[in-house]
Parts: structure tokens; C-alpha cells; sequence
């Protein structure tokens, strides 16, 4: 199948590299070359622009926000190039409203349009074995699927409106970071208490919370491991905002979600933006004097 690519951070260069490992014709755009160039010398041929990469009969997208697909142009001006019958699928985590939005814009030039943002982090996305939430007609979903199952271990479908699935995703990852504040206080306090913060970790991780959640980040906090980063705070922030967002509109509380953004501001001001989102463990350590 012919298909363009247009976003290869770390996440989007391992699922365009599935893709590629596929045996389908990929082309690729990103705003800085260099992912570009490791993609071709895999196979891929560069666009020049990000309209060649909509000539294909499906485009991936995987940009970090709202606002880096409207810079783009993937929510109205850059679709008028696109060639007809395209089904645009895209994995970022963004708005519900802008969600619709896109949604809408797509219908309006006669092309296809599927949500499916992801679970996992780069390793994952390489390894081909991410989770990946899709939303979206049935039609434009059974188009796609096959191109799905080659990097997503497992492909949920949760609905016909596409804002559907970016609803699921960014309440999991409200999840994820609830799990990563709990974390945090809780091994600053056992560790103001005296206690081995790593024997801590190591019983209740294997135990009661015997998932890679709670192994993966707890693990990060315990050492204070929290570059490079896998997942960096100031997305995390963005994804803990759009969990507040939605709970605004659907008349939701989300109490929990309010602390954690205001521990992400502060995370920011202390100069963790651009570390693993798990430093918000390490935010709580030094509030506590550790």
C-alpha cells in the first residue's frame, strides 16, 4: 500500500519503521530532516513538502499537539492537496474538540478520517507492540486496521467518532499520571521515614502493583532516572490539561487531575519540561526536603 507519513519523533519514526518492515511504500515528511534521512536509508522516500506525503491512499500523522497540526495545516488548507479517497490516521493525543473539528474538516474534502493515538513508549512504538485506540468509521477503520496491527500488539476500537478514542487516551493517561504523583509522595515518604525507597518499590512493584506502570516509573523515581526522556513532563502537562478540558465539558470533577497539573507548573518552573515526565517524582522528593 502507498502510504506518507508526516511527524517522526521518536514515536512516530518507530511505527513508520513497522511500516517500512512491512513491505509498503512509504513516504515521509518531518519539519527537521534528520529522521527523514534514517527512514530512507531503510527505504522511504523523502517528501519534499508535506503535500507529496498526501498522495498516497492513507497518511499517518504523529505530531505532539493541536496546535503542531494546525501548523501544518492538517485540520483544512494542507487537505486540498490530498488525493481523493485518502484516509488520514492520526496518532497524536489531542482535543476532543479539536478532534471534531478535524473530523469534520476532512469530511468536508471528501476524505477519510481515523483517530488512533497509542500506549507505549519509543522502545514500544520500535518493538511494534503498541496499544492503539482507534476511532472512526467502520469503513475507514477496516481500511486501516491491517496497517495498525503492524505496530500495535493490540487495536481497540471504541466507537465511530473519532473523538471517542482520544477521550480513552487521554483519560488513561490522566491514569499514568496519577500513578506517577502517588508514586512520588509515596516514596518521598517512606524515604523522610527512614525507609529503603527502593526495597519499597521493589516489594510493592512486584506484588501489589505488578504492572510496567508502576515497575517502569517507580523504577525512574527511586533512581532518579529521568533523562533521556521516554515521555517528557511538558507533554504530560498538555495531556493532564486535556483531562481537565474534557471534564469541563462533560461536567466531570476531576480534582485529582487539577493537583497534578498544578505539580506539573510547578515541575516546569523548576526546570524539568524537557525531562521524563516521571522527574514529577523528583519534584515531590524535594518538596518534602529529600
Amino acid at each position: 500500500m502507498k502510504i506518507g507519513f508526516i511527524g517522526l519523533g521518536h514515536m512516530g519514526s518507530g511505527v513508520a519503521a513497522n511500516l517500512l518492515m512491512a513491505d509498503h511504500e512509504l513516504t515521509v515528511w518531518n519539519r527537521s530532516p534528520g529522521p527523514a534521512e534514517g527512514l530512507a536509508g531503510k527505504g522511504a522516500q523523502v517528501a519534499r513538502s508535506p503535500e507529496e506525503a498526501l498522495q498516497g491512499e492513507v497518511l499517518f500523522s504523529m505530531l505532539a499537539s493541536d496546535d503542531a497540526i494546525r501548523a501544518i495545516g492538517l485540520d483544512g488548507a494542507l487537505l486540498a492537496h490530498a488525493k481523493a479517497g485518502l484516509v488520514h490516521v492520526n496518532l497524536a493525543t489531542i482535543s476532543i474538540d479539536f478532534a471534531r473539528r478535524l473530523a469534520k474538516a476532512h469530511a468536508q474534502s471528501g476524505l477519510g478520517y481515523v483517530a488512533a493515538p497509542v500506549f507505549g513508549r519509543p522502545d514500544v512504538a520500535a518493538a511494534g507492540k503498541l496499544i492503539v485506540i482507534a476511532g472512526g468509521s467502520e469503513t475507514n477503520i477496516a481500511k486501516v486496521r491491517p496497517l495498525l496491527e503492524h505496530f500495535g500488539r493490540r487495536v481497540e476500537v471504541v466507537g465511530e467518532a473519532p473523538e471517542q478514542a482520544n477521550l480513552f487516551k487521554i483519560a488513561g493517561n490522566f491514569m499514568l499520571a496519577s500513578a506517577i504523583e502517588s508514586m512520588g509522595e509515596a516514596f518521598a515518604l517512606v524515604r523522610k521515614g527512614g525507609i529503603d525507597a527502593h526495597a519499597f518499590h521493589d516489594v510493592l512493584s512486584n506484588t501489589l502493583f505488578a504492572c510496567p506502570v508502576y515497575q517502569g516509573y517507580g523504577a525512574a523515581i527511586v533512581n532518579a532516572k529521568f533523562e533521556p526522556a521516554g515521555f517528557a513532563l511538558k507533554l504530560g502537562m498538555k495531556d493532564v490539561r486535556l483531562a481537565l478540558d474534557a471534564g469541563r465539558e462533560l461536567f466531570v470533577p476531576l480534582p485529582l487531575a487539577s493537583l497534578v497539573f498544578d505539580h506539573c507548573i510547578e515541575a516546569t518552573v523548576a526546570g524539568l519540561a524537557d525531562k521524563d515526565w516521571s522527574s514529577l517524582g523528583g519534584l515531590l522528593a524535594d518538596r518534602a526536603g529529600l
